[in-house]
């Protein structure tokens, strides 16, 4: 499922707790790791633009040092490693390698070298989700992680589903991450009260058509979620939820049910392809706090280039 794994670090201890995140899945998928670090030029002459060459060299060879480490540590956890540095900003850096060596799956830290901050992602993680069109992992740097690279282990996955096969598409994955590390897996189903925005109150008939409706979609969803179940392998359980508002109920239940990893497709039934993300997987970036791997469901081609994409590509070519 996975085979390569790319796993960006910036020297910081916030960027490297993801790693015990990244042999939780190597381990699992039989996969290596790609550990790169990008190493920004730095111009020594304002007017020229000249590149400082020694300085680049050593800022180089520090990264190098610090990657052989890194790679030691992994070793010692019995996971293949190697590393990779590129001179330039960091988002564009990931992003080239992933798209040019077969990358499975990008595994980040939420916050690096920068710092922590009030968002919940930084600006370069931000850059990264946005533009990967491939799975992607998010470790939120501000959850403590084990010191010991090898002590992770997942004990509660929960996988949203709203019944559509776009969702579903993260199933293999989350059966497989359940059985390895031996945990139940989470199957959440939630029905939502039709919306219909209005001034005055409803009627009395209004209320039973709405009762009604969503006692429909209630069985719906039960005999859905004990179909997957019966099919699947896992240990599984199956919540089904009714709500006003899905998203908040989704992240209630990942705070009740201590959750340890949220598994989602980027897409549900109505999601547009012209996006990257649908609402859910959206939310669940800016807002969640637990590890988030999102699986994409639409190819590249697919998705449509955004305005600010296309007017910097024209800037570019004048």
């Amino acid at each position: 499922m996975f085979e390569h794994i790319l796993v960006p670090l910036d020297g910081s201890s916030l960027a490297e707790g993801v790693l015990p995140h990244g042999v939780a899945m190597a381990r699992t998928f039989d996969a290596r790791i790609t550990l790169l670090q990008a190493v920004e030029s730095r111009r020594d002459n304002r007017r020229t633009g000249a590149t400082d060459p020694l300085g680049w060299q050593m800022r180089k060879t520090e990264a190098a040092t610090y990657l052989d480490e890194v790679v030691d540590r992994l070793s010692e956890a019995d996971v293949k490693a190697d590393w990779t540095v590129m001179e330039g900003d960091a988002a564009s850096c990931v992003l080239e390698f992933a798209h040019r060596h077969n990358v499975g799956l990008i595994a980040i830290s939420s916050h690096g070298g920068s710092g922590l901050s009030e968002w919940n992602i930084s600006s370069v993680v931000q850059k990264v989700i946005l533009r990967a069109y491939m799975p992607v992992m998010i470790v939120r740097a501000y959850q403590p992680t084990p010191k010991d690279l090898t002590e992770l282990t997942y004990r509660r996955l929960l996988v949203p589903l709203d019944g559509s096969r776009r969702a579903e598409c993260v199933l293999p994955l989350a059966t497989t991450l359940a059985r390895f590390h031996r945990c139940p897996l989470l199957l959440a189903h939630v029905v939502s009260r039709p919306e219909v925005p209005r001034r005055t109150p409803f009627t009395e008939e209004e209320n039973e058509l709405i009762e009604q409706l969503t006692e429909r979609n209630r069985e719906r969803g039960a005999q859905y979620l004990q179909g997957l179940q019966s099919q699947l392998s896992s240990q599984v359980e199956t919540h089904l939820l009714v709500s006003d508002n899905a998203i908040a109920t989704l992240h209630d239940l990942v705070a009740e049910e201590d959750v340890d990893l949220v598994l989602l497709s980027a897409h549900g039934y109505s999601g547009e392809a012209k996006w990257p993300y649908g609402s859910v997987s959206l939310n669940f970036i800016a807002y969640g706090t637990t590890p988030l791997l999102i699986v994409q469901d639409i190819p590249e081609e697919q998705i449509e280039t955004s305005y600010a994409e296309k007017a910097a590509k024209e800037r570019k070519g004048h």
